[in-house]
């Protein structure tokens, strides 16, 4: 009986939107926090040794306990259900996400984060897969596309609310921390644990083909890496490029934040209909292009407007990054192996965000270190970056007849949806 009472069940709007703001309380992690930097330090620089190199991890070290605990999230997943995890991930999140407002030790409050991680790893590993457990193809990719518009608006949100709510006192935005209880009953209602005891088609062809799903998962796997540590170069590196301009005002470094987040809200809205015109290899080549271009006139920017112009390029083509990248994947995973597929996925995406900063510090030592060799350390990675645009131009090329035939019938399928 709970067999065919959960086939004959039908995901819908209402799922989706329980998906989408679960998901987008990932994002909530870190935008809410970054504000608040300043203030921690002033607070625990003068009593704790060692604070300038542990305050700056209270923003980074849930990236990289995402990273580490991602794939064993996918396995306990595919072991004990989707629904379970989420719900259990949601209240985990509450409580180490609300832990640092009644800490006063800052090694604890560092602890309280790297948990507050992993509770996050649960909840995007379990999102992402219910999307495809839920959904066909067709309507897979929609919802895959809402969800990273939802994660950039919230994040846009809550980049100011977390501002707002600190005035008074750094801890007042972990408080906010608490917003998953106030979800939990519609994840408890709305959604249901997937049946994957019977494996169903996965209808038509959306990617060109490849020699089989391993070549798939590491292309995947890869393409979010790089693409990662790219946007994080961005996000991560940006004010200290426009000091070197002569940009001191922290409300003008804000700005250019905000209309990076904003120009990523483009590249996602204008995806569906471009994945559909050049295939997913294409719009690979293309995100990883524009990105390259961005970095490279942010590294050779002589004025605030020039930067930002390379914030909106390069938002544009981050836009396109997590839904482009993830599609092939959660279309190629069978059910039985999809949420260890997707750990892996969210695992490789965190490993880059952490990376990111240590890569490029890596790079400018040749050239004197950092902040001195910043720019031409962004400089070689955007060559990386737009060499491997050309890859996969080759790729897309090679694969443009498969791609294109698959156009028609996945928009034919979604005008029925």
């Amino acid at each position: 009986m709970a067999h065919s009472s959960t086939q004959s069940r039908v995901a819908g709007n209402a799922q989706g939107l329980v998906i989408q703001f679960a998901s987008s309380l990932t994002i909530m992690g870190s935008v809410m926090i970054a504000p608040m930097l300043p203030k921690i330090t002033a607070e625990f620089a003068p009593t704790t040794p060692g604070a300038a190199e542990l305050i700056p991890i209270i923003v980074g070290g849930p990236a990289l306990a995402i990273a580490l605990f991602a794939p064993f999230t996918g396995l306990l997943a595919d072991r004990f259900g989707r629904k379970a995890m989420l719900i259990l991930g949601s209240i985990l999140y509450a409580l180490f996400g609300m832990m640092p407002v009644f800490l006063a030790d800052l090694h604890l409050i560092l602890f309280s984060r790297l948990a507050f991680g992993c509770a996050e790893a649960i909840i995007m590993t379990c999102c992402t897969t219910l999307i495809a457990d839920y959904w066909p193809p067709a309507q897979r990719m929609r919802y895959i596309n809402r969800q990273v518009v939802t994660i950039g608006v919230v994040g846009a949100l809550f980049f100011v609310i977390g501002g707002i709510a600190g005035e008074g006192s750094w801890r007042t935005p972990f408080l906010l921390y608490l917003a998953p209880l106030l979800l939990l009953p519609a994840i408890v209602t709305l959604l249901w644990e997937p049946d994957r005891r019977a494996e169903q088609p996965e209808g038509p062809q959306v990617v060109a083909p490849v020699s089989g799903l391993g070549r798939t998962v590491v292309a995947s796997y890869f393409l979010i890496f790089a693409g990662m540590v790219t946007c994080f170069v961005v996000t991560v590196m940006t004010p200290n490029v426009l000091v070197a301009i002569g940009v001191n005002s922290t409300s003008l470094i804000g700005a250019a934040a905000g209309l990076s987040i904003l120009s990523t809200l483009g590249g996602s809205i204008a995806w569906p209909a471009l994945r559909d015109r050049i295939g997913v290899a294409g719009v690979n080549a293309m995100l990883l292009a524009l990105m390259a271009g961005g970095l490279t006139i942010l590294a050779l920017a002589p004025s605030y407007q020039i930067a930002l112009i390379a914030m909106v390029m390069q938002g544009f083509g981050a836009g396109f990054l997590v839904s482009n990248a993830s599609l092939p994947l959660l279309v190629a995973l069978p059910p039985r192996l999809r949420a260890r597929g997707v750990g892996g996925f969210t695992a490789c995406l965190y490993l880059g965000q952490f990376a990111s900063p240590l890569l490029v510090t890596a790079l400018a030592v040749p050239f004197g270190g950092m902040p001195l060799g910043l720019s031409p350390a962004i400089l070689v990675w955007a060559g990386f970056t737009m060499l491997l645009s050309i890859l996969w131009a080759g790729v897309g090329l090679s694969h443009r007849g498969s791609a294109l035939h698959a156009a028609p019938a996945l928009s034919t399928e979604n005008k029925k949806a």
